[in-house]
């Protein structure tokens, strides 16, 4: 039998029961709602004015709990729901487990339209028999390529493929990659929130954790996993002692304890997207030190961006979709190994900042979150009206279009 959460019981029936006629729009995320907020927050937070949204993120294991489905919702429009499993179970049965959650929640044929959005293809594998009228993979890394990669992933995702009207790609390179794969694959490289960023241009207050930290500051946020070269942090920290590198995030899937201490790195912690732009307002240089490995081959940094409209100057490693078309106009410096970051962090704390921000903004005002959001909305309206070929069989949908 199906528990659900009572955090929220009256919201939740507002949003999650509402119309018949309002499409649902089911999204199997590998990534946790609450965790960073990035590419599918900012695409599923606008879609929910289209759609009744509901995340289905991977299971919580907990000792002694009957399985059911913790059910809430979020201030963005989105219903979040996680499978609470008991430990121990075999992987079978925890498959199966999701499986009869996810099919008890939205039923196996659906009542209303229903659009179902991968981030994994690991979700198919307990999907697989349930009915949609649109199947979209938006495929933002190459989770093959990650630290902890599931053997089966690769397997399922030609599944994914297979099934799928659509494929949307995190950036151009991993487009480049996998365009033969699929009929209708479109690259929606990383995007910008500008109004929210470019609030950084105008704050003069420091955060409390950041003021005591004298200049210059060299700033990172993001995830800290395997995808960050740990070695050139330190390796630049080294180099430059009275610079101060300012570390924002998370640390995931590595040890904390192989991260390079030093007097002038600091280690700040995970912060919210509300609070990144009163950071990035004291920061002098943008630092993206990623590993150049197997899992960055394909990343499409959406903190590159930000970076830009929050109006601070980046050094990044030559990350594709960071030389393409950032370096290549001129708009982040691109360094190899750390003397490399020191002279180009040099150049720019030497140089005007005005020309260079111009440049940025006219950049940046191609474009927005709401702009891919509506691109990619067309694109589904264009495969329920016959305009692009279906892969997958399908029952009529209805649009809704938001009021006004």
């Amino acid at each position: 039998m199906l528990e659900r959460s009572t955090t929220q019981p009256h919201a939740l029936r507002l949003s999650f029961k509402t119309s018949t006629q309002t499409p649902l729009l089911v999204c199997f995320s590998h990534l946790r709602w609450d965790f960073v907020w990035q590419r599918p927050q900012h695409l599923l937070s606008r879609a929910a004015k289209h759609y009744s949204v509901l995340v289905i993120e991977e299971p919580i294991f907990k000792p002694g709990v009957s399985a059911h489905m913790d059910i809430s919702e979020r201030p963005q429009g989105v219903v979040v729901a996680v499978p609470i499993l008991p430990e121990g179970l075999a992987p079978e049965d925890v498959l199966a487990e999701q499986h009869d959650l996810i099919g008890d929640l939205i039923g196996r044929e659906g009542k209303r339209p229903r659009v179902f959005w991968y981030y994994t293809p690991m979700a198919l594998a307990f999907t697989s028999d349930l009915e949609c009228d649109l199947c979209i993979y938006d495929n933002m890394d190459e989770l093959s390529l990650f630290r902890g990669a599931s053997q089966e992933l690769l397997a399922l995702e030609n599944d994914l493929f297979a099934r799928s009207d659509l494929v949307f790609t995190g950036g151009m390179s991993l487009y480049e990659a996998k365009r033969g794969r699929h009929h209708s694959i479109h690259a929606f490289p990383s995007s910008i929130e500008f109004g929210h960023f470019s609030k950084a241009r105008s704050i003069k207050q420091d955060p409390m954790d950041q003021a005591p930290i004298p200049f210059p500051r060299l700033g990172f946020f993001g995830v800290i996993d395997e995808r960050m070269d740990v070695g050139l942090v330190g390796q630049a920290a080294d180099l430059r002692p009275d610079w101060n590198f300012v570390m924002i995030g998370p640390v995931v899937k590595i040890d904390p304890a192989t991260l390079p201490q030093r007097p002038n790195i600091h280690w700040l912690g995970g912060k919210s997207y509300s609070e990144l732009p009163h950071y990035l307002s004291g920061w002098n240089v943008g630092f993206m030190p990623f590993a150049l490995n197997e899992a960055t081959r394909f990343i499409s940094p959406t903190k590159t961006p930000e970076f830009l409209a929050a109006g601070v100057p980046v050094v990044s490693t030559p990350i594709t979709d960071v030389v393409r078309p950032y370096g290549e106009k001129g708009l982040v410096e691109i360094a190899q190994d750390a003397d490399e970051v020191v002279s180009k962090v040099e150049v720019i704390l030497s140089r005007p900042k005005e020309a260079w921000l111009a440049r940025v903004d006219r950049h940046l005002a191609a474009g927005s979150w709401d702009k891919t959001w509506a691109s990619m909305h067309k694109l589904m309206l264009d495969v329920v009206n016959g305009t692009i070929k279906r892969r997958a069989s399908s029952l009529p949908f209805y649009a809704t279009t938001p009021a006004e």
